[in-house]
């Protein structure tokens, strides 16, 4: 699974490599080096303009933790921040969103974590790893999103409707494939339009547009057990420490 990523990315600086045409400026969110499930992302998508009836692709923070339009609360978010590329065109929470609503999450990396066998004198662990792009260009992490109305609130409510988002992840088979056993996945900047454009809905042509991230070629490192706390938020995050494995 994909369970906390690293977003740092100004959003001026996506708005020019996503080609955004729709962003509004007063939506900011922080650098986070410890971006965990329930908290809001970037998000890259494409809705149609209202005004002129043309699509449009969007800069905007979503919640991580997706929440399908027919559940009771949105706890349930909680449960689904990823969805598996192998059944995600058919499982009842995904399979309309991977029709028709889906998304890019743009990612400096994500972590995952080994469980570390306690030893004479010391306890057990889970020690954290960095994966990133060898290349140490940004990840666009292929991502779903559904809106849920909550409703106890009013129609006039404007926080009566919720967005929220899930990342596609697939079997690790490469450099992090040692870490954990998922990985996400990624889309190729080629396939941005077709990946973004909620008219392209053949499952099939849509499961092929979905890569292993930089072709593969990742860098694994051991950070910091800081990590495993959400509180922790900085990019000292990052600095490698010995591998205990």
């Amino acid at each position: 699974m994909c369970g906390r990523f690293v977003s740092t990315s100004k959003p001026e600086d996506l708005v020019s490599l996503f080609g955004v045409t729709r962003w509004d400026p007063e939506e900011t969110l922080s650098p986070s080096w410890n971006t965990a499930p329930t908290d809001p992302v970037w998000a890259v998508l494409e809705r149609l303009d209202r005004d002129t009836g043309e699509l449009a692709r969007q800069l905007r923070p979503l919640r991580w933790g997706l929440v399908p339009s027919w559940a009771k609360d949105p706890g349930v978010g909680a449960r689904m921040i990823n969805a598996r590329a192998e059944t995600v065109h058919e499982k009842p929470a995904f399979r309309k969103a991977f029709a028709t609503r889906r998304c890019l999450l743009p990612a400096d990396g994500y972590y995952e974590w080994v469980a570390i066998a306690a030893a004479e004198g010391k306890k057990g662990f889970k020690q954290p790893y960095f994966i990133a792009p060898a290349s140490g260009s940004l990840l666009a992490m292929a991502g779903l999103y559904e809106f849920w109305r909550d409703p106890t609130r009013p129609d006039d409510d404007p926080h009566a409707w919720l967005t929220t988002t899930t990342i596609i992840t697939t079997q690790a088979t490469d450099a992090a494939g040692r870490v954990h056993d998922r990985m996400p996945l990624a889309i190729d900047s080629g396939d941005f339009d077709a990946w973004l454009n909620p008219e392209h809905n053949d499952p099939g042509e849509l499961r092929q547009l979905l890569h292993t991230p930089a072709d593969g070629n990742l860098t694994v490192r051991p950070v910091s057990t800081a990590v495993n706390s959400v509180r922790n938020n900085g990019p000292e995050l990052l600095v490698p420490v010995p591998d205990p494995k």
